[in-house]
């Protein structure tokens, strides 16, 4: 047991080992404390105090107590705290730039200007199938982003920074026209050995049998190598009715 002279009681204890419990304080100091409780909590829903209230729906959040969503009426009781506004875009979760990136390193999270804002969404929105020409997308959710970015909302940062975390596999397009194209040289490669072995002689059916996908030209026949058979044309006749005159 060493002895500390910093320590109050002179002793310094040593922590069990392995530190894997260091670990996780480790984790969790990288990040405020009051961030993974605001990516779980749910707003815009009727305030549970303030129901008969006209501006009751819940899109605020206080950092310092950490409590859940607020709406506008709760807010008298939280002044002196920083409080956050919290918005919706194609109901997801957004929040502005200008607030958060006060209180929180966004960098390689993609932005977006929406009513003349620009924002950052709070939580994933996967995207299995990314569109065409897609070069870049999310580390954690796939989700279409652009070149200069890594994450696509706060909470795939905080996944995809996490120690241990290994990303998904990329999505890529084109493997089936790989899987064709690996198909057709071993279909090639194929027709070139049967090719080889029924050129050698070989006594094998397989080798000697000559698959086509087109039926041969038929041999000609007699009948048709005939010209004089060809039917032709009678002489042609008038009508019987052509030269009638009719007297009256």
């Amino acid at each position: 047991m060493a002895i500390d002279h910093a320590s109050p009681l002179g002793l310094k204890i040593r922590g069990p080992m392995g530190g894997g419990q260091c670990d996780d304080d480790a984790e969790n100091q990288r990040w405020p404390p009051w961030l993974k409780p605001l990516l779980s909590t749910s707003f815009f829903v009727q305030c549970r105090i303030h129901a008969d209230a006209h501006k009751s729906e819940c899109n605020m959040y206080c950092l310092d107590c950490m409590n859940g969503a607020l709406c506008s009426l709760c807010l008298a009781h939280h002044r002196d705290h920083h409080a956050i506004q919290i918005r919706r875009s194609s109901y997801h979760d957004v929040i502005r730039v200008s607030e958060i990136q006060k209180v929180l390193d966004i960098a390689g999270v993609q932005t977006y200007i929406i009513n003349s804002a620009r924002v950052v969404f709070l939580n994933e929105r996967p995207q299995p199938r990314p569109g065409k020409g897609v070069t870049n997308t999310c580390e954690v959710c796939e989700r279409s982003l652009l070149d200069c970015f890594r994450f696509c909302s706060l909470g795939c940062k905080i996944v995809g920074t996490s120690r241990g975390y290994r990303p998904r596999k990329k999505h890529v397009s084109g493997g089936g026209n790989k899987k064709k194209r690996a198909a057709l040289k071993d279909v090639r490669r194929c027709d070139s050995e049967d090719s080889c072995t029924g050129s050698s002689g070989a006594s094998s059916d397989k080798s000697s049998v000559v698959q086509s996908f087109s039926p041969s030209t038929p041999p000609p026949t007699s009948a048709s190598c005939r010209p004089w058979n060809k039917r032709r044309k009678g002489v042609p006749h008038r009508s019987p009715f052509g030269n009638l005159i009719v007297e009256f």
